[in-house]
């Protein structure tokens, strides 16, 4: 299982020691993604049943199609921003050619993850 970062803590990432930062950045960052991928969606699809609602209540042939093409659509979207996070670490790890440096950043700030190559303390010696 893997540790999250705790706020108030230095840290570091992808073996840089120069580079330090709080605890708190990757904590508020993998909170808004984990938000932004499950709130999004969620609206959208709501959304998207609410206006399809409206036109089959009024009971017009147009306004169905239209619905239901605006249902789909939105359907789509929040698939889409559902899985961007999955796309851009695909790509992040295709871009980094397996370093575990970038992917140690990326797991830092996107999932919080406190292991051997994401956040890993700080102690200044």
């Amino acid at each position: 299982m893997l540790l999250k970062v705790e706020m108030g803590v230095p840290y570091t990432c992808g073996g840089l020691d120069n580079f330090t930062f709080d605890g708190t950045l990757p904590y508020i960052i993998s909170v808004l993604i984990l938000i932004v991928q499950i709130a999004v969606p969620l609206l959208l699809v709501v959304f998207g049943m609410l206006d399809l609602g409206k036109a089959v209540v009024a009971s017009k042939e147009d306004e169905i199609k239209k619905g239901q093409q605006t249902f789909i659509k939105r359907l789509i979207a929040g698939a889409i921003v559902f899985f961007v996070i999955f796309i851009v670490q695909a790509l992040t790890r295709f871009l980094s050619n397996g370093s575990d440096n970038i992917m140690g950043c990326f797991n830092c700030f996107v999932h919080g993850d406190e292991e051997e190559h994401a956040c890993v303390r700080f102690f200044d010696e």
